[in-house]
């Protein structure tokens, strides 16, 4: 009899023992006693249901504590969670509700791509969505949109609750400023800051000015607020807080429908409450402070609230370090009787072996540009024209071309889906082919206007090219030499310039040319 083995059929146990591993996301808007109990609430019970499937692997919680949902860039937890997602740390994710996850329709769709992207479906508890069987985003767009319209409302509930409390004055300031400590029902003075601030006022008043106190309080190690770096900004920010003298001024930022945060310059409401608090600087100082600054200001020709209160000068913001990248400031050098003005790089004035740039003499830059200038009027035949003629051939290119191609196929887009529309209301397809043709093609519809806006940046920056290189040809072809710097001119032409060294000079046109200047 012939024997017979039998041989058992091949069992990839690997595969029969890989689980889905399930991440969950949870979401408080508030850092109360309640949202956070809610928050542990959540946290238990998305732990016991994902390790309750035998099927699944329990991959984490990512949970934000009193963050807002309409932004999904300050959630820190839920960047993780998308981290991981990238990371292949995920297979699938829950969450209790559209709401939770994001109340913003824009940022919703976009994180539901991403992760449809990376193949990880995410379900929704209470809408009972789950994005891996879902045929069309129609439904969630919609969904989002409601949670948005939501978050609109409380917002505006959040914004009349505290705008009563402005005008009624029992809005409470849980961060006071330096120099105060919050009680848990006012503010109160901080006796050891409060010193610091009445030495504050006491220098500026002595005439020190705001960059000289804040170097002063950092050799000697005073700690600021957070126990950061005192700047000069901080300084003049302290100056001018009406806290100080007791008062309180609400309102003094505002947030758009769009939740963007503004500093308030008469958009919304103020409210002023006099006496609120204890005062650590009498008035009668406070007044003279706000004053001598606004003194100071007007002689150095700063207009407070104007464009061109950073750029008061000719240079101003524009004269950049080759070496480092920061900016230089306008500085004042020599002794009596023969100072002169000069520009410094940023980082050299803080830190001199972070930077070795030094510094370069104000009339050498008007110098360099009177010569720039003289030899663009002396040979534009030669540089300017070929410049000009090689940019308007260029700008005729294929991008225009691209773009006609483009809006052929978004008519063609818009065509099927009309087909698309006729085959459903007569029956001849079924509601989810139709979901799913539709989404794509509202998706392909979505890249061609995005390609569209892109390319109509590209030849508007190409044309304000032209324009540019145009406009300097005519001035040079008709100009005579220049014998001294102008100003008007220097902002018409020149966008930036690039200092490699004290003896290089980089003028870096605003018709994309850069030219330099040795010496």
């Amino acid at each position: 009899m012939k024997k017979v083995t039998k041989i058992a059929k091949f069992q990839d146990t690997e595969n029969q023992k890989r689980k889905i591993r399930v991440a969950a996301y949870c979401r408080v808007s508030t850092s109360s006693d309640a949202q956070l109990e809610s928050l542990e609430t959540q946290k238990v019970h998305y732990k016991t249901y994902i390790n309750r499937r035998d099927d699944w692997q329990f991959a984490g919680i990512y949970y934000d504590e009193g963050i807002t949902g309409t932004k999904k860039e300050k959630r820190p937890e839920l960047l993780r969670l998308m981290d991981d997602c990238k990371a292949g740390k995920i297979d699938f994710i829950v969450t209790k509700s559209i709401s939770r996850f994001s109340r913003n329709t824009m940022d919703c769709l976009e994180l539901v791509r991403d992760l449809q992207t990376l193949h990880i479906p995410i379900y929704f508890e209470k809408e009972n969505i789950n994005t891996g069987s879902m045929k069309s985003e129609l439904f969630l767009s919609l969904l989002s949109t409601l949670a948005e319209n939501e978050s609109v409302s409380i917002s505006e509930n959040s914004k009349w609750s505290i705008q009563k409390r402005f005008e009624n004055g029992t809005f409470k300031i849980c961060y006071p400023p330096y120099g105060y400590d919050w009680n848990g029902e006012q503010m109160v003075v901080n006796t050891e800051q409060a010193k610091v601030v009445r030495e504050i006022f006491t220098m500026l008043l002595s005439g020190k000015s705001t960059q000289a106190i804040a170097d002063d309080l950092n050799q000697r190690s005073v700690a600021s607020k957070r126990s950061g770096h005192w700047t000069a900004t901080t300084i003049r920010d302290m100056i001018s807080n009406e806290k100080y003298v007791g008062d309180c001024l609400f309102q003094k930022t505002y947030s758009d429908q769009h939740f963007v945060r503004h500093h308030n310059h008469g958009e919304a409401t103020q409210y002023l409450v006099k006496d609120h608090h204890a005062a650590i600087i009498n008035r009668e100082d406070f007044k003279t402070a706000q004053r001598l600054v606004h003194q100071r200001a007007i002689e150095k020709g700063i207009i407070q609230g104007s464009g061109k209160y950073q750029n008061r000068y000719a240079f101003s913001g524009k004269v950049i370090c080759g070496e480092c990248g920061d900016t230089f400031k306008r500085r004042m050098h020599g002794y009596t009787g023969h100072k002169y003005v000069a520009w410094c790089c940023s980082t050299h004035l803080r830190n001199k072996n972070k930077c070795h740039i030094r510094f370069i003499r104000d009339e050498t830059l008007k110098q360099a540009f009177i010569i720039m200038m003289n030899k663009m009027i002396s040979f534009h035949k030669i540089i300017l024209f070929p410049y000009v003629h090689a940019l308007k051939t260029d700008s005729d290119n294929e991008s225009l071309k691209r773009i006609q191609e483009i809006h052929t196929l978004l008519a063609q887009n818009s065509e099927k889906r009309e087909i698309l529309m006729k085959l459903l209301s007569q029956g001849i397809i079924d509601p989810i082919i139709y979901n799913k043709e539709t989404s794509e093609l509202f998706l392909q519809s979505d890249t061609y206007q995005k390609e569209i806006e892109f390319l109509n940046h590209t030849v508007s920056d190409s044309m304000a090219l032209v324009t540019g290189a145009t406009n300097l040809l005519h001035f040079v072809e008709k100009a005579s030499a220049m014998t001294a710097f102008d100003e008007t001119l220097f902002e018409q032409f020149v966008d930036h310039i690039l200092i490699r060294s004290r003896n290089e000079i980089c003028f870096i046109l605003k018709c994309g040319l850069t030219l330099t200047e040795r010496r």
